[in-house]
């Protein structure tokens, strides 16, 4: 594993690197090691070699094992859980065995290419069509802006009461998606400031053509924020899918994201005590909206200082919903396959087994809810003079009674010191390493308001976790189905 360490961070400086290895016994081994990109070289190395400190305390009995930190993970096992694609290798037919068949294949391939040739036209000509008769009809949303009159095609296949813009009219009001009028880029792709023809502000979202997150992913937004409507969650104004183009327009926000705020020494200041605790009931109540009080159950799976947007008022609206879930009455959690979001967030049981459930989200408000309090990203704290994680380092001071040690520097005047334990206490309660100890979001929603109820003691948070050997295995099926991890090794990138 060093060896992969050193390719990761020395040879390659790719941050990340695979491979296998044989042991002294001759049995064969394969390794991963990975870090986030918000880290250098040296700072990637640092954060691998202490997770491999701590193996031989965790995972010495193990088989197969992974340590994950908020900016790194290592993950080691018996077989090739990754995998290789070589681009260069291509299956060619060899002409003495396959001459016989090189007509017939040809043959197959003009056959389905006139095939899709025909069916691309038929699409082309229906949607055409359905455009011409929607632009007949003319049908306006109730809440659709004024500005937006004349301009609006409705787009069936998004099934919401949503209205699509022309991209003609969306170039005009950001000057051609001009620099001068980009006001960030995120995982999805570039943002820009645009004006209404009544003088309304609005924030235009560019699905990047090199994103990862495609037109599923994008659908998936509109319908849920179309559907969801509280003072806390970000407003959406209206969609636009034209020549290959995908933007979201939405309601302004002139102060930007939390994160810009919070982690930047400047704007920090601005943030008393006040108007962080009120930016911590806004985003609890807009979460316990998506879980419990909407017409939809939804799990956000990435909630992040960056996804939590500030109006002109500085109250906070949640953002960025590509990634939600929804579940049906009476179900509690929900496994995938596909692991997204991002490090430093997600819970354990999440960012390891694939599992998610409304827990989840509470787990990743714990942890936005003690970088409220601190001031500081938990992603790399690490690295940091504390020389652990912001979770650990939390909890380990309030185990020895100086929580307030936590509190950023720049408050030391403005806050309530019981106020301050409280929120840190639930924080940590939120951020508990077994979801079914973590308390739902109407919980922490009672708790927030409430003086005089009772907390319960946090256990530890979130760390590592292991795979049982295979003698431990095969022990525990003769009380209990041992559960089948099936969860690909992802890689996860900042949104």
């Amino acid at each position: 594993m060093q060896s992969l360490r050193r390719e990761a961070t020395v040879e390659t400086n790719k941050l990340y690197a695979m491979g296998g290895f044989n042991l002294s016994n001759g049995e064969e081994r394969y390794g991963l090691v990975q870090c986030s990109r918000d880290l250098t070289n040296v700072e990637c190395s640092q954060c691998l070699e202490a997770m491999l400190v701590k193996v031989p305390q965790c995972c010495a009995a193990n088989l197969g094992w992974q340590v994950l930190a908020p900016s790194c993970l290592i993950k080691y096992d018996d077989y090739m859980f990754y995998q290789i694609t070589n681009q260069t290798s291509s299956l060619l037919p060899n002409p003495a065995k396959k001459g016989g068949k090189i007509k017939s294949t040809t043959l197959i391939i003009i056959i389905v290419s006139v095939l899709v040739a025909l069916a691309l036209v038929v699409c082309s000509i229906y949607y055409l069509w359905r455009q011409y008769l929607s632009n007949k009809d003319g049908l306006l949303s109730v809440n659709t802006p004024t500005s937006f009159h004349g301009h609006v095609q409705r787009e069936d296949a998004l099934t919401v009461d949503l209205p699509t813009i022309p991209l003609i009219w969306i170039r005009q009001s950001t000057n051609n998606f001009s620099e001068l009028d980009k006001l960030g880029e995120g995982g999805f792709g570039p943002v820009y400031k645009g004006n209404l023809e009544d003088g309304t502000e609005i924030a235009v979202k560019r699905l990047s053509k090199t994103s990862g997150q495609g037109l599923e992913e994008f659908k998936n937004e509109v319908i849920f924020i179309a559907k969801l409507q509280h003072r806390n969650l970000v407003r959406l104004l209206g969609c636009c899918i034209e020549e290959n183009e995908k933007l979201l327009v939405y309601e302004y926000m002139p102060n930007s994201s939390l994160d810009s705020h919070l982690f930047n020494k400047e704007k920090r200041k601005q943030l008393d005590w006040k108007l962080r605790l009120s930016i911590i009931n806004g985003i609890a109540k807009g979460l316990l909206y998506l879980h419990e009080d909407s017409r939809l159950r939804v799990i956000h799976r990435d909630l992040k200082a960056s996804n939590v947007l500030l109006d002109q008022d500085m109250n906070p609206k949640i953002s960025d919903f590509g990634l939600a879930r929804t579940f049906e009455k009476g179900q509690s959690q929900e496994n995938t396959k596909r692991v997204m979001g991002t490090y430093g967030y997600m819970a354990p049981e999440y960012a390891m087994e694939g599992l998610y459930s409304v827990k989840s989200d509470v787990f990743s408000f714990g942890v936005l809810l003690l970088e409220i309090i601190c001031g500081k990203r938990n992603s790399g704290f690490y690295l940091s003079e504390h020389g652990q994680s912001l979770l650990v380092y939390s909890w380990r001071l309030w185990c020895e009674g100086k929580s307030l040690e936590l509190l950023d520097q720049i408050l030391e005047k403005t806050y309530k010191t019981s106020e301050v334990m409280r929120c840190i206490h639930i924080g940590l309660l939120c951020v508990q390493e077994d979801a079914v100890d973590r308390p739902t979001m109407s919980t922490v929603v009672v708790m927030l308001a409430s003086d005089t109820i009772a907390l319960p003691k946090p256990n530890h948070p979130a760390f590592s976790v292991g795979r049982q050997t295979k003698e431990e295995e095969s022990t525990s099926k003769t009380s209990k189905d041992p559960s089948v991890n099936e969860v690909t090794v992802s890689n996860i990138l900042p949104r």
